[in-house]
């Protein structure tokens, strides 16, 4: 990766930045988060790819030795017992670049981000 000091503006500008490899890795998962979420806007949020639909769902980024993968807290601990083979957080999975992505179940987490967006903002709308 570049020098940190540099403003990235788009999700492809992100990619870009990293080696081929790794550039294979990003895509893929975007294209994964972009079937899951086909209504979702990408952005660029924190230096970092995201999709949001009713605000945010989900950021992704490239680190030395894994791919984050930010799903907020609520995409964590609802999928918490699925990570058993992976470092998480409260807010964060690490998905190793030396071995391949779960793309079913980013898939079924990003699905999971959707409806929890889309059921908050119809919450919002009939409160009005």
């Amino acid at each position: 990766m570049k020098e940190n000091n540099i403003t990235i503006n788009s999700i492809d500008e992100y990619i870009l930045q990293f080696p081929k490899e790794v550039q294979d890795i990003l895509q893929n998962l975007r294209n994964v988060i972009k079937e899951a979420a086909p209504e979702a806007v990408e952005k660029i949020s924190y230096q970092m790819p995201a999709f949001a639909l009713h605000g945010n769902l989900v950021y992704f980024a490239a680190n030395k030795n894994h791919i984050g993968f930010y799903p907020t807290s609520s995409g964590i601990a609802a999928f918490q017992h699925k990570f058993t083979d992976y470092k998480s957080s409260k807010g964060a999975v690490q998905f190793p670049k030396d071995k391949p992505l779960p793309y079913d179940l980013i898939s079924e987490i990003v699905k999971f981000r959707v409806a929890e967006n889309r059921k908050k903002a119809e919450g919002k709308v009939k409160k009005k």
